[in-house]
């Protein structure tokens, strides 16, 4: 472990159960409006936590494995992740936002000018999560591009997830060179001699691969971080890979803390195996929260709401219920198995996030293992990540 502890929430619909909507606390009625999102995100910032997470996805949310299911008992729809960030970031401060957006189905370039945008809108908290789309389903919103429909896991599925992530980590690169395309003193805005750039620090970036042919420049100056934060979710070594070669920050899985060391192990073996020369990567370990509030136990609300779904919620993170005072133990325990900190998944919103808030950060605190916000105002700042140099500076 070194350094504090650090925090980020993922924020999605009404909460991450499925039945959450449903829950008396909750704003159903709010999900599709800026005003709810606002709110959640100033409520993160009180609490001083480093970042929010936005979930998107091209299709409906589903539980099925490739398409629609029918269901109408569950939130189906979103707002678009990096446009609800833009909308979100002259109303908040000093907490980062990253949205969740595709490349595989959203070309790089304008990938990059929209996330550029965000940091300038937010004065540097902007960052990323690309993700992947293996799903029929989603491409033939699309319909740019034939995909087999997903019918399990297999060989061919393998193959293909091999493929989407090598064509996403060139969409990654695509858009780092984009941001670097500007020199970040490339405006000169000099109204007595007229010139508003300097032609010389605009940069072709000239990518040329199996995927994607960018000649550049951005027609968005260099961003204020630099580059924004760029984070991966991974479960598996492919994936540890891509986030080695493309990200600052990888969300992982583990059951509990003996795992985090395993996965972390598998996280470090993946940046030598792909040769990584920048920072380590920071690594959070995600987990889903279902904490005592006034209303009782998490875990009788959590036994409730899955009552409510018809089904027990499985997640693909390990799932909490209990205090906050007992989450903070188990952080602790995390933190100390070595990783950077925590992206917690609030069941229901706004209930969760509140007692995380109220409730979790002073226990924390209390413990002398949280210290936020004291980095710098942006999103590097706040994650100890340093401004990167222009590569095409440097090369100049």
């Amino acid at each position: 472990m070194t350094g504090p502890i650090r925090l980020g929430v993922a924020l999605d619909g009404a909460g991450w159960h499925p039945a959450a909507w449903r829950h008396p606390a909750a704003r159903p009625d709010g999900i599709f409006s800026a005003a709810y999102w606002v709110d959640l995100v100033n409520t993160a910032a009180a609490g001083d936590l480093d970042f929010v997470g936005f979930e998107d996805s091209p299709g409906l949310q589903s539980t099925r494995l490739d398409g629609p299911d029918g269901r109408t008992d569950q939130v189906r729809g979103r707002l678009d992740a990096v446009l609800l960030a833009a909308r979100v970031a002259p109303v908040t401060e000093g907490i980062g936002l990253i949205p969740t957006a595709t490349p595989t189905h959203l070309e790089p370039f304008h990938l990059a000018t929209a996330l550029a945008t965000l940091d300038f809108v937010s004065s540097g908290r902007a960052g990323w999560r690309p993700q992947i789309s293996a799903r029929h389903s989603d491409a033939a919103l699309f319909g740019r591009r034939e995909v087999p429909e997903l019918t399990g896991y297999d060989e061919n599925l393998q193959e293909r997830l091999t493929d989407l992530l090598d064509e996403a980590a060139d969409a990654v690169e695509v858009v780092r060179r984009l941001w670097d395309s500007w020199e970040d003193d490339a405006e000169i805005r000099d109204v007595a001699t007229g010139r508003f750039v300097d032609r010389d620090k605009l940069h072709y970036i000239d990518f040329v691969g199996q995927w994607f042919s960018v000649k550049g420049p951005s027609i968005t100056p260099r961003p204020p971080q630099g580059q924004p934060v760029i984070a991966a979710l991974a479960h598996s070594t492919p994936i540890y890979e891509f986030a080695a070669r493309t990200s600052d920050l990888v969300y992982v899985t583990p059951r509990d803390p003996d795992d985090a060391r395993r996965i972390l192990a598998e996280v470090d073996a993946a940046q030598r195996a792909v040769g990584r020369t920048g920072p380590p990567l920071r690594v959070f370990a995600d987990v889903l929260v279902h904490l005592d509030a006034a209303d009782g136990t998490g875990a009788d609300r959590r036994a409730r709401l899955d009552e409510l779904d018809g089904a027990e919620h499985r997640s693909d993170a390990a799932t909490f219920t209990g205090s906050a005072e007992q989450l903070a133990d188990l952080l602790v325990d995390y933190w100390s198995a070595g990783v950077t900190g925590v992206r917690l998944r609030p069941a229901v919103l706004p209930l969760d996030l509140d007692s995380i808030v109220d409730f979790l950060v002073p226990e924390l605190r209390r413990l002398g293992v949280y210290r936020a916000g004291d980095n710098g105002y942006t999103l590097r700042g706040r994650l100890g990540l340093e401004k990167p140099k222009n590569r095409y500076a440097e090369a100049r």
